[in-house]
């Protein structure tokens, strides 16, 4: 009895393990089950109708040729007094993404006429586009440059990410049964086709080839990325290839296809990862910058001074600007031996800007001091009061405007390699019931710069000026 009793709740404890186990697989079968019911679109998936749909947004002619010239004026002129509201109206209203999408569908099933007049299509709305926001740039009597027109002349990780989740979003958005207008004006706003465009004109109109061959890269890449999306979409989706009655055309048809695909993804995905890497590095070197340099107690960091350059990997750079005591040595190549616990900085290196130790400087003024009040000494009274009112306007002066210049001069060559001149001199102003003396400055930049350049530079050089010498007005020439 006693060994009877004793297996039972052995053959109870198995039979609870039996249920117990097909419990927990069932449940991972319904949520399995749920899963793919919520995710799987190939049910509402309408083809034919897609290819269709696609095909017939490719074309530029008529009506879409005027639409699009239309919004892109408006996107000009949005640009032009950077308004998002108005660039986001013009992107609601023009029809760029008719070849884009063309030209993926038409790889992922084979159809090399589609993608003839893609590629074609594609062409003349760019020439459309950029010919308009030149033409606009260049009678506007706004020619100034700002933050909207700037922000789209070159494309950073974040771009590339809104490019592919937005062309995912377009495609899947075309295949569902009763197409999803809402999701294909969103995708028109967030990838920003038209803006880039407009930003080449913009360039061209000021003879600015950086910002123009910048903006059109951006827009590349937004363009291969829609392009990329919709044929992994395609292809997942298994959408029919086209027919050809020859084989051998049909082969063809389809290694040419494959080719494309390749030629299109693999640089594609290197670029991608390049970017990556860049924002990383970004990252690194704003943490860097916060944990390291700004906490240095002898100097201090200047303000918006951090620069990074990551030239693609090779040979990438931190510099920081400081002011105040000359930092040691010693004190850099810690620096730069705690730049190897970030692992996004490896091999980077780091290039420290600072001003000239000024204690000779200031010794040299007191004794300049020391001498002139031994001098006074030796004057009678009324010669001692015509020269302390004569010391005294000069002293006003001093205060306000004595400049080191040697030590800005060296400070600002290094800040701006482009200078090839720096001029200065004290401009004494009078309105007949007082004197001022403003410092003035002249600059003459290298001739291999842009005109663009030019202002751009001078503008920052004018806002580096006023903080360095602590002056509220001074006067900036530029050459």
């Amino acid at each position: 009895m006693e060994e009877n009793n004793s297996q039972k709740p052995i053959g109870n404890t198995n039979d609870s393990q039996k249920v117990s186990t097909t419990e927990i697989r069932g449940a991972f079968a319904k949520i399995k089950q749920f899963l793919l019911e919520l995710l799987d679109i190939r049910q509402d998936t309408d083809r034919d109708s897609t290819i269709e749909a696609v095909k017939k947004d490719i074309t530029f002619k008529g009506h879409n040729a005027w639409i699009l010239i239309f919004s892109i004026f408006v996107a000009s002129i949005g640009l032009n007094v950077s308004s998002t509201a108005v660039v986001i109206g013009a992107m609601l209203i023009s029809p760029l993404m008719g070849p884009i999408v063309g030209m993926g569908l038409s790889v992922a099933i084979n159809d090399v006429d589609t993608l003839r007049r893609s590629l074609i299509n594609l062409g003349i709305m760019v020439v459309l586009s950029v010919g308009t926001a030149w033409l606009y740039f260049l009678i506007s009597p706004l020619t100034g440059s700002n933050a909207e027109l700037e922000a789209r002349t070159y494309p950073t990780i974040l771009d590339v990410l809104v490019a592919i989740f937005g062309g995912l979003a377009l495609i899947v958005a075309k295949t569902k049964k009763g197409t999803i207008a809402s999701v294909i004006f969103g995708v028109a706003i967030a990838t920003a086709l038209m803006p880039p465009l407009c930003t080449v004109g913009f360039g061209l109109a000021r003879g600015d080839w950086s910002d123009a061959l910048g903006a059109l890269y951006l827009f590349s890449i937004n363009a291969t990325f829609i392009a990329l999306s919709t044929f992994v979409v395609a292809k997942l989706l298994r959408f029919p290839l086209v027919k050809y009655a020859n084989s051998q055309r049909r082969r063809l048809i389809a290694r040419i296809a494959s080719a494309i695909a390749i030629i299109v993804m693999v640089p594609s995905i290197w670029l991608f990862y390049n970017m990556l890497k860049e924002s990383y590095f970004k990252q690194d070197a704003v943490k860097f910058y916060e944990n390291e340099l700004v906490s240095y107690k002898d100097s201090y960091v200047q303000r918006n001074s951090l620069i990074t350059t990551y030239n693609g990997g090779n040979d990438p750079k931190i510099e920081v600007s400081f002011i105040g005591k000359e930092i040691p040595n010693s004190v850099i190549n810690l620096w730069k031996e705690k730049m190897k616990n970030y692992p996004n900085l490896q091999n980077t290196s780091l290039v420290i800007l600072q001003n000239e130790n000024t204690e000779s400087y200031d010794q040299l003024m007191y004794m300049r001091e020391i001498k002139q009040r031994d001098s006074i000494m030796m004057l009678n009274k009324d010669e001692k009061i015509a020269f302390l009112e004569q010391e005294l306007g000069k002293l006003q002066v001093y205060k306000k405007n004595e400049i080191p210049f040697q030590s800005i001069s060296r400070e600002a060559k290094i800040n701006y390699e482009e200078i090839e001149s720096f001029a200065f001199a004290q401009k004494i102003v009078s309105n007949y019931k007082s004197i001022d003396t403003i410092p003035e400055f002249q600059v003459k930049w290298n001739d291999s710069i842009s005109e663009a350049e030019k202002i751009k530079q001078t503008a920052r050089l004018n806002k580096w000026l006023k903080y360095k010498l602590d002056a509220d007005t001074l006067v900036l020439d530029s050459n």
